[in-house]
């Protein structure tokens, strides 16, 4: 009798975990991770040279698609024209930060090397101010922001990844930033859009 009870049992802990197995559902289970990323873009403003440093991160669905939000800042001086300047006399820099939505499309992530698809949009904050460098600088002044003005802003661009570690990964890439409704003095769309070349890396569970 107690053999028979344990040969039931076993039978239908078997039948049990087949049929389980064998559920098929509508919509299947994905794998949710995440990862962040710093950034330093190489790009101009206004004709004129122009270093972005930012971060980025959010959530990576099925090693495929990363959805999430990032900011980046220009770093150096980006001299404004005497006759664009807001305070006449005053040796102005050029300011501009942009911050939104950014996705990711990685293509055979597990792949040592592979290609990344990305897509900012968001927006552009461009303004004035006098930079540090300037002679008689005084750091016990308020120098700006002036001229502040909003645009929307598209950014394409496409990464060559590299797997260095589990969780670390290098990826450099280029982009083309586009401008929209950009109204800042001397300013235009054109002024505001150019090629990025990004070097990007990346922490996280991928």
């Amino acid at each position: 009798m107690k053999k028979t009870v344990i040969l039931i049992i076993t039978l239908f802990t078997a039948v049990l975990t087949y049929a389980q197995s064998d559920i098929q559902t509508v919509f299947k289970s994905s794998r949710v991770t995440g990862y962040g990323a710093i950034t330093n873009k190489f790009t101009s403003i206004r004709g004129d040279f122009a270093n972005m440093v930012g971060a980025y991160g959010g959530v990576f669905i099925d090693r495929k698609v990363m959805i999430g939000v990032g900011g980046f800042s220009t770093t150096n001086k980006i001299v404004v024209p005497a006759e664009f300047s807001s305070i006449p006399g005053v040796d102005m820099s050029y300011g501009y930060v942009q911050t939104g939505l950014i996705t990711e499309y990685v293509v055979a992530s597990n792949k040592p090397i592979h290609l990344v698809l990305s897509m900012f949009a968001g927006a552009g904050f461009s303004y004035q101010y006098e930079h540090w460098s300037n002679p008689n600088y005084d750091w016990n002044v308020t120098h700006g922001p002036y001229d502040q003005n909003w645009s929307f802003v598209m950014e394409p661009g496409a990464q060559v990844e590299i797997n260095l570690f589990r969780w670390m990964r290098l990826s450099p890439g280029v982009s083309y930033r586009r401008a929209y409704n950009s109204d800042g003095v001397g300013l235009s769309d054109s002024d505001l859009s150019d090629w990025n070349y990004s070097f990007t890396l990346k922490f996280g569970k991928f």
